[in-house]
């Protein structure tokens, strides 16, 4: 099962040679332009009873070095949330400007500029523009098709699109967890077509790589089971393969490992719920040697006592339809050369992760 994924296509016309009044100041000489040929991509990669997530690329005709979006909602649509954009919205109007690090784009890039979480319609935006230039080209929103019934499967038939693959954790997966661009390097040179997926976004190198992830900083497996937060992210980017590296703050809390192994229970029961066919790879968390000023000298061992209870909780949830892949990140992770302070992975640390991590995906994709 997979979420509606939807592209629209929204084209820019004719080449911008000067900005309008009130266009945002360039760098330089380049112009702050959306040039011949330019398009903007309205990408809404998925959609649930009260609301939808987009995508919004821009490919330059000509250099861009800072640039404003515009556009019109249809009627009753409105952002909640938005990454790697200074945005604003009164009424159906909605603006979004470049954050620094992403401004530029070179003549014939296409560059994922930010991303967004709205509810009400998912419809096509009218009146885009770029830089204060109204594109050209657009077409109004196109209606909802008639219901059909869908297709019968074929379950030899291969997956249609990329593979979803969603990082999940706290702050090792998250920031600064830095271990998935590797990954991604690793996977894509293997040839697999995957897409990263999660609501956050941090960077990572190498440049251009897909840092989609669901890794949140401080958080326990425990709460945000408890609170519906992972029921929620999986709902809002249903994943075919999910890489949980989760429970280093639960351990750090002291919660006993069969209250942490029934959240890991809780979030394979929403998946399966929502995607029958997920892959689910489950690491034995990294070693936790914080310094003794942390005051959690139990933490070794803790970590230790989970990872000892996970592969047989693995064993017996895991089905020939939904596998539960143990993957091993602790056996071989120094906390005193491979963490910069005994609990986060430093740059050696994050490529030991990756490894690993790409040792049991390369199998699951494979």
């Amino acid at each position: 099962m997979r979420p509606d994924r939807t592209r629209r296509t929204l084209l820019i016309g004719a080449t911008v040679a000067a900005l309008g009044a009130g266009a945002l100041p360039v760098l330089g000489s380049v112009p702050a332009a959306a040039g011949n040929g330019c398009q903007v991509d309205y990408d809404v990669v998925n959609s649930w009873n009260s609301g939808f997530q987009a995508d919004v690329t821009i490919t330059a005709g000509e250099p861009v070095d800072g640039w404003e979006l515009s556009w019109e909602f249809p009627a009753g649509t409105g952002v909640s949330t938005a990454w790697n954009v200074d945005w604003s919205q009164s009424g159906t109007s909605f603006t979004g400007s470049d954050v620094g690090w992403n401004a530029r784009i070179e003549a014939g890039e296409s560059a994922r500029v930010f991303g967004l979480v709205g509810s009400g319609s998912a419809g096509t935006p009218t009146r885009i523009s770029v830089n204060g230039v109204l594109c050209d080209g657009q077409t109004a929103p196109s209606p909802d098709p008639t219901p059909t019934a869908p297709p019968t499967e074929d379950p030899t038939a291969p997956p249609d699109g990329p593979v979803r693959i969603m990082p999940l954790g706290d702050s090792i997966t998250g920031s600064p967890g830095c271990w998935r661009g590797g990954l991604w390097q690793q996977v894509t040179d293997a040839g697999y077509d995957v897409d990263f997926v999660g609501s956050q976004y941090a960077g990572c190198a190498p440049a251009g790589a897909d840092l989609d992830h669901e890794g949140h900083g401080g958080a326990l497996a425990t709460e945000v089971v408890a609170s519906g937060q992972a029921r929620a992210w999986l709902e809002q980017n249903t994943p075919d393969v999910v890489l949980m590296h989760f429970g280093t703050n639960d351990v750090w809390s002291n919660v006993p490992p069969d209250r942490i192994l029934d959240a890991y229970t809780s979030i394979v029961t929403d998946l399966r719920d929502l995607n029958p066919d997920a892959t689910i790879l489950v690491a034995q968390i990294i070693p936790l040697e914080p310094d003794a000023s942390f005051g959690c000298t139990d933490c070794p061992r803790r970590a230790m006592d989970l990872n000892a209870e996970i592969p047989a909780w693995a064993a017996s949830l895991s089905t020939d339809r939904s596998p539960i892949v143990v993957v091993d990140q602790w056996t071989g992770f120094d906390a005193a050369t491979d963490a910069y302070d005994g609990v986060h992975p430093n740059e050696a640390g994050n490529v030991k992760i990756a490894a690993r991590w790409f040792e049991a995906l390369d199998d699951a994709l494979s």
